[in-house]
């Protein structure tokens, strides 16, 4: 079966010669060499200052949440954060495990990014931050999201889980926000295994952080936080060291099945617009068919030959019952329904694509 999407795996003898040196050392984690080396050579390969390394990247939304006091309670108000209805769950449910209540504004309908112009008509005095997350890599409006939270002195954390390396006007997209989170999970563009990470604007919060994903512990017999273990250990950081010494190989080979599909697309089928002032990372390749019922059927057909498609995001958040019923986004739902991500990864073979493609031609005559 040709899977959505597979990790990358680094050069072997490599990554050996890393488990050996921990072998030598004898640290596992607690901040060791691997995990301090991989954090400065991120800073250098994105571009950003101020990052830390966690152990998954929904902790790195749960840390940001409580590092900038997200979640501080009013008497009788339970604190809010305007977030998009199509993402992946733990977008929301870490908000919601921090007893924080998302409170989902509509999308964009070409950019599938959450739309600004949706925001200040659910901002109520419990709004504590803006939580956006740049789809599938796509750069969101910043500028018009960072005038709305300074206007009512909102935070911004973006969920930036699909935006490895992606460069915004010439810098890294992880600049904006107050902080932006990664994800490093396996199939990640670039990963850990599992991990994550977090780009702080300000260094103080980088430094409360710190305490924070070790227990809140700052010595032997001090305890300074309330904190919790996402501290990311040695052997994710020598599988993100050598991941990183491929990523250009890797980016490029992506690039490549990302055109192929371009190019191959039926027209009357939606692709995702894009920023022209955004370099790409190619992570994922979403289409949008013309109806649920076409989408279905092409999924159900490219899995009988042998091909999994993704239903990205599906569903449409704010009808997800644990997260507490809300408004309808009617945009959210619309592209939720239609939506199918391609198998997408660098080894991906143009025989595959090719199959891919024809399935997809000959189920939309049907």
């Amino acid at each position: 079966m040709i899977p959505v999407s597979k990790p990358f795996f680094p050069n072997r003898e490599k990554l050996k010669s890393y488990i050996d040196g921990i072998y030598d050392r004898q640290w596992l984690t607690n901040n060791g060499q691997l995990v301090q080396e991989l954090t400065e050579r991120l800073e250098e390969y994105l571009g950003v200052a101020n990052l830390l390394l966690v152990s998954n990247g929904t902790l790195a939304l749960q840390i940001v949440y409580r590092t900038l006091g997200v979640n501080d309670t009013a008497p009788g108000a339970q604190p809010e954060a305007i977030t998009t209805p199509f993402s992946f769950i733990a977008t929301a449910s870490s908000l919601k495990w921090e007893g924080v209540q998302p409170v989902f504004a509509d999308i964009d309908r070409d950019t599938w990014c959450l739309n600004p112009t949706n925001i200040e008509a659910v901002i109520t005095q419990n709004t504590r931050a803006i939580v956006p997350v740049h789809v599938f890599g796509n750069a969101c409006n910043v500028e018009a999201i960072d005038t709305i939270a300074q206007k009512h002195r909102l935070k911004v954390i973006y969920d930036a889980s699909h935006a490895f390396g992606v460069n915004y006007k010439g810098e890294s997209l992880l600049t904006h926000g107050d902080a932006a989170t990664l994800s490093f999970h396996a199939t990640k563009l670039f990963h850990t295994g599992e991990g994550g990470a977090i780009i702080f604007k300000r260094k103080e919060d980088l430094e409360r952080a710190k305490k924070m994903i070790n227990f809140g512990i700052t010595g032997p017999e001090s305890i300074e936080e309330l904190g919790i273990n996402a501290k990311m250990n040695e052997l994710q950081a020598a599988m993100g060291l050598c991941v990183l010494d491929e990523m250009e190989a890797n980016l490029q080979a992506r690039k490549q099945v990302w055109q192929s599909y371009q190019l191959a697309m039926p027209e009357n089928l939606q692709l995702q617009a894009r920023h022209e002032d955004l370099d790409y990372n190619f992570a994922y390749f979403p289409v949008v068919f013309e109806s649920e019922e076409q989408a279905v059927r092409v999924a159900a057909t490219l899995k009988e030959n042998g091909v999994l498609a993704r239903r990205y995001f599906y569903p449409s958040l704010e009808s997800v019952a644990c997260l507490e019923a809300q408004v309808a986004q009617p945009v959210s739902q619309d592209i939720a329904s239609r939506i199918l991500c391609l198998p997408i990864y660098a080894d991906l073979e143009p025989e595959v694509q090719n199959r891919v493609v024809h399935l997809i031609e000959v189920e939309l005559k049907a």
